[in-house]
């Protein structure tokens, strides 16, 4: 279906908002519906649910605004929420594991690409070759930038390697497809990471002890909130997306004309909103503001996560692999790799499924989705995910170039 059944932004946001409401109304209900929600997890259910309607044409993000004000207005209103309570020096004590699977999801980004091309070259050569701005690597450089860091490294590599930009968007396709696949995946094993965690013997004791401390907390501070402290949350939350965009307004104005930064993530409006979302949030974690928790603060942050899923559901079109199948093969023996290089390393090096998870949506998600991830675990691991993104933002330019140099010697 070429034209959507709904495109006002204001009816398909009510409609997400009411898919929302069934599906939390229906896991209060008990009995049957205890049962269902242990197979799919609540969170796996408000990502795909958007996503299947996007697919069969009842609403499409295309020309739709609702995804800039989810990433915009949402997105850091929820991270300052769910990271003022947060515990620092715990998240500290998480160790080393984090940045181990975390490098690796990079390395694994950096290898993949070649290897999928390699492999694809064997039967289908003509699908990763072309010459000149149509070379199909060129294409995948852009695809690696995005998976390593995010938008702005991905159009960083479309500038640098100059793939024809009549062709791009199918490599952009690819890149959400292929990545919110994957995400099904990891909101599954989010939602029940006991029998993953066994299988890779992991030690999840300090996770544990992270997510014990939390509770404790806000159960020891909960209490009957108060208007006043309702419209406090708010002003946080919404006070910190506005100073958040005004600090990334300024940070562009005054690095936007140094020639050296060019192209860098530095002069990304979005890094900065992110970057001082978190930053406000740990901020207030050593201030009065913490006390927030007890009135509610993460419990709204979470609502804001919700709506991100859902939003973030409807950029998914399954029916997309049909329109270049072949390619995107590539992507998904990409990310096949990907996957089984984590994997691999976390059995070795006993890491929980957790570290896994964000390590990959770090990368492949970045600061949009990896806080997502981390929270579906529990709201108290959301700034893990942060961080790590935030990270990936500093290497994706870096690490896409390689990837791409590396796709290029093994093409054909």
């Amino acid at each position: 279906m070429d034209t959507p059944l709904m495109t006002n932004d204001a009816i398909v946001l009510g409609l997400l908002v009411a898919v929302l409401g069934v599906i939390f109304y229906t896991r209060g209900l008990g009995g049957k519906w205890t049962k269902f929600y242990t197979f799919v997890p609540v969170l796996l259910l408000c990502y795909l649910l958007p996503s299947l309607m996007n697919s069969f044409g009842l609403i499409s993000s295309k020309g739709s605004n609702l995804w800039p004000v989810a990433r915009d207005y949402f997105l850091p209103a929820c991270l300052v929420l769910m990271t003022l309570s947060i515990d620092l020096k715990a998240i500290i004590n998480l160790g080393p594991k984090a940045l181990i699977m975390f490098f690796t999801a990079t390395v694994g980004i950096i290898l993949g690409g070649p290897v999928a091309i390699l492999v694809i070259s064997l039967f289908s050569p003509e699908t990763v070759g072309g010459e000149g701005i149509n070379a199909v690597w060129r294409g995948f450089a852009t695809v690696a930038g995005s998976w390593i860091g995010g938008g702005a490294n991905q159009t960083a590599m479309l500038e640098v390697y100059g793939y024809n930009p009549d062709r791009y968007a199918a490599m952009v396709a690819i890149d959400v497809v292929v990545a919110n696949i994957w995400m099904i995946f990891l909101l599954y094993g989010a939602g029940n990471p006991k029998p993953i965690d066994k299988w890779l013997k992991a030690d999840t004791s300090a996770i544990d002890s992270l997510k014990e401390t939390m509770a404790n907390y806000t159960a020891q501070s909960e209490r009957t909130s108060t208007m006043p402290e309702f419209m406090m949350i708010t002003a946080v939350a919404f006070g910190t997306v506005g100073l958040s965009h005004l600090v990334g307004q300024i940070a562009v104005f005054a690095l936007g004309d140094i020639e050296v930064l060019q192209g860098s993530i530095l002069v990304n409006n979005f890094f900065w909103i992110v970057v001082t979302a978190t930053t406000v949030g740990l901020s207030l974690s050593f201030t009065r503001f913490r006390n927030l928790e007890g009135a509610g603060a993460s419990k709204i942050g979470s609502v804001f996560i919700f709506l991100l899923v859902a939003v973030i559901g409807t950029r998914m079109d399954v029916f997309q692999i049909a329109d270049a199948p072949l390619l995107f093969l590539v992507g998904i023996v990409w990310m096949i790799f990907h996957v089984a290089l984590l994997l691999f390393v976390a059995k070795l090096v006993r890491a929980p499924w957790f570290f896994v998870a964000v390590g990959s949506k770090a990368n492949v998600g970045g600061a949009a989705s990896a806080p997502i991830v981390a929270a579906a675990f529990h709201p108290a691991l959301a700034p893990v995910g942060v961080l790590l993104a935030v990270l990936g933002y500093a290497l994706g330019t870096y690490g896409a170039i390689l990837c791409a140099e590396l796709m290029q010697m093994v093409a054909p």
